[in-house]
């Protein structure tokens, strides 16, 4: 209570300030309405958002998430309660292949289980299905459209938990910003666009570095622990022209790099990636619209683990690990005019209510591993890898009237997978082959949709939706064995797909600048993949060797399920250039085992925390003054499957001010855990405690024209 009461105060600290700045005129007021996607400034996402068409499920969007400052993309989505990483870390420190993204509690995997997107492209890696988040914090956002829920047909395969869609933006002018942190950091940022011809171009970019900080807790350091240091950017162009009438044509080429340690000796991580996409859109109000799209994704990355000593005074490179990966992917769509509606005193309306498409995704990766090392040279080399590709036909149909009565969607695809040969190679360096393991190609059908109404009537409406989704194992998960410390987990090359079925009710209800939100879901995710602990060392495992006394073994295995239930809360509430909003989870999740994995049989998923909540306070930049508050509450969780390893809950404070100082230049000063608060990352097996971001402090300036 004490730290809450604490956290309260300070997102109180800000309001006096904020509550200075003058309504603005009421042309300059952005109305960014919950349920219309369409409204967000977007380029590239792929035929228009029919109005009205997903709302049926619960969905936010946020509008607010401008980079700058040391600003993250990912720090303002963990604003949203419920949306979980795999670790509470964010790529500053986090290891890379530790980012994946989940929803509802169905956690306890490092994979995404949630769909992530770019402009209607995937974005998980195609090897490992982690996030390179820091690769977004170098591009011009309009907006992020966060829903809940899986078994969407228009999104594509793996949206088990949910999709979170960020669209890119291109704007005339120019914007720059350029700021200095704790721990040495430096953060600069800038997006220009222009008109070309009949058409445009943007060019988008980001540079942030700084010192890092020790990750190990202070009370467990040794010799061998050190500050973490990164260094990230990211380079981005987009062009558009036109086609002809109502058609055009975009092209979008990014790469970004992404370095940084773990803070102790051979723990460097580096992680590139290069991704183009080619897209024709026909963007009709009165005709039959189309998309044709196709992308690439390049990724190549590479990392160091160390072996420390009990006492921490030394180090010596236990594994060192490459992996280059491809990502290819193509999509059409079409919406045919299927009626026309019409509205008093606006004259027609050309409605789009069906949506319907082909895709293809296709993923290549190996992993190139030494290890075994005896000083600083390896004794062992594997090499592990495989192919998968999805091709899939969906629909989607959402017929009824936007301004209220009912409203009704459904949507469903089907796809056939395959599973390419994989292979498993080892070998003594020099010497003789211990494992080359091929395994055999499988293939399937999977069948995934979702079925919702909503029913409004003035200000409430009310909503529920019924879903089935499934995930394709990643390649890392089938074919590549890990350690992280001493504690080692085998691959599992014969994983079945995880499927889920789920359900969830809500209502909502708006009056003026107030805003209410309740959802109540249930899903049971069958052949949820995680991690099964079925050892302890010392000993020699299959799939992984030696494993030392007192670290674990385990093997990637399909459990039972995961049934996962909650309730989920949002509030806000708008007055003049400030908006209150508050978002609260909870989310009671059980893993259902047999067999090997018996022990896990009514556990908490790993990573999953019962409660979250955030509360935050927002001032627009219109007037002199600018800001933000927020409050952010991560419940206890537990590191391991077994519940062996807890990590604490965590309450922390991020704030900012900015002020103008000509019309287009304003100083700002931002902090992130303001109060220091002990978040706890990691855990190890000997006990070791890792913490996440510490208190961090930014001041800089902005441009724009």
């Amino acid at each position: 209570m004490i730290r809450l009461a604490v956290g309260v105060a300070a997102l109180a600290m800000p309001a006096a300030v904020l509550a200075q700045e003058a309504d603005p005129p009421l042309g300059q007021i952005e109305v960014v309405p919950l349920l219309r996607v369409d409204v967000i400034l977007v380029q590239g996402a792929g035929l228009p958002w029919i109005e009205g068409g997903d709302s049926v499920e619960a969905r936010t969007v946020v509008t607010d998430g401008r980079p700058g400052l040391g600003a993250r993309v990912e720090n303002r989505l963990r604003d949203e309660a419920g949306l979980v990483q795999f670790r509470r870390s964010d790529s500053r420190s986090a290891h890379p292949t530790s980012q994946g993204v989940t929803l509802r509690g169905l956690g306890g995997n490092a994979s995404s289980r949630a769909l992530v997107t770019l402009d209607g492209v995937p974005q998980a890696d195609p090897f490992g299905g982690w996030v390179a988040w820091s690769a977004y914090d170098a591009i011009r956002l309009g907006g992020v459209a966060i829903t809940r829920g899986g078994g969407s047909g228009t999104d594509g395969p793996g949206a088990l938990a949910g999709t979170v869609a960020l669209y890119s933006q291109m704007t005339d002018g120019g914007e720059a910003s350029l700021a200095y942190g704790s721990r040495d950091g430096w953060d600069g940022a800038f997006s220009l666009g222009t008109r070309l011809g009949e058409g445009k171009v943007a060019v988008d970019g980001r540079y942030s570095r700084g010192d890092g900080f020790v990750p190990v807790v202070a009370g467990q350091r040794g010799a061998v622990d050190r500050a973490a240091p990164y260094e990230q950017g990211g380079l981005g162009a987009r062009l558009r022209f036109g086609a002809g009438p109502d058609s055009r044509i975009e092209a979008s080429l990014r790469g970004f790099s992404d370095r940084r340690d773990r803070g102790t000796d051979f723990t460097t991580s580096r992680v590139d990636g290069v991704d183009a996409s080619l897209r024709f859109v026909k963007d009709s109000l009165g005709a039959t619209n189309w998309l044709a799209l196709a992308y690439v994704q390049l990724r190549d990355f590479d990392t160091g683990f160390a072996s420390v000593a009990a006492n921490r005074k030394s180090a010596a490179p236990a594994l060192y690990q490459q992996v280059p990966a491809t990502g290819i992917g193509a999509r059409l769509e079409w919406q045919p005019v299927v009626r026309k509606t019409y509205r008093s005193g606006s004259g027609a309306t050309t409605r789009h209510p069906l949506r319907i498409g082909v895709d293809w995704r296709r993923t290549v990766g190996r992993t190139e591993e030494d290890y075994f090392f005896t000083g600083l040279n390896p004794g062992r080399h594997r090499s592990a890898g495989g192919s998968s590709d999805t091709v899939g036909a969906f629909a989607e149909w959402t017929p009824g009237g936007e301004y209220g009565g009912l409203l009704w969607t459904l949507s469903g695809r089907v796809d056939h997978w395959w599973i390419g040969t994989g292979y498993r190679h080892e070998y003594n360096i020099g010497g003789s082959t211990i494992t080359d393991a091929r395994f055999a190609a499988r293939q399937g059908w999977e069948g995934s949709g979702r079925a919702g109404v909503r029913w409004t009537a003035g200000d409430v409406a009310l909503r529920a939706a019924a879903y089935r989704g499934w995930r394709l194992p990643t390649l890392n998960e089938l074919y590549r064995p890990f350690r992280v410390g001493a504690d080692a987990t085998a691959a599992n090359e014969a994983l079945a797909p995880e499927r889920l079925w789920g359900g969830e009710i809500g209502a909502d209800w708006r009056r003026g600048g107030t805003k209410l939100s309740v959802t109540l879901f249930a899903n049971r995710l069958d052949n949820a993949i995680a991690n099964v602990t079925l050892g302890t060392g010392p000993g020699s495992f299959p799939g992984v060797g030696f494993v030392a006394a007192g670290a674990s073994y385990s093997q990637r295995q399909n459990l039972d399920a995961i049934d996962s239930k909650g309730i989920e809360v949002s509030a806000e509430q708008r007055a003049g250039p400030l908006t209150l909003r508050a978002t609260y989870a909870f989310t009671d999740a059980r893993v259902a085992a047999s067999g090997a994995a018996a022990a896990l049989d009514g556990k908490r998923p790993a990573q999953i925390a019962k409660h979250g909540a955030s509360l935050s306070l927002r001032a627009g930049d219109a007037g002199p003054f600018g800001g933000f508050a927020t409050l952010r509450y991560i419940g206890r969780q537990n590191e391991d499957d077994l519940g062996l390893q807890p990590l604490g809950d965590a309450l922390t404070v991020d704030a900012g001010l900015s002020l103008r100082l000509t019309q287009g230049l304003r100083i700002e000063a931002r902090g992130e855990n303001i109060f220091d608060a002990l978040v706890p990352a990691a855990l190890s097996s000997a006990g070791i405690l890792e913490r996440a971001t510490p208190r961090t402090l930014w001041v800089g300036v902005r441009a724009a024209y």
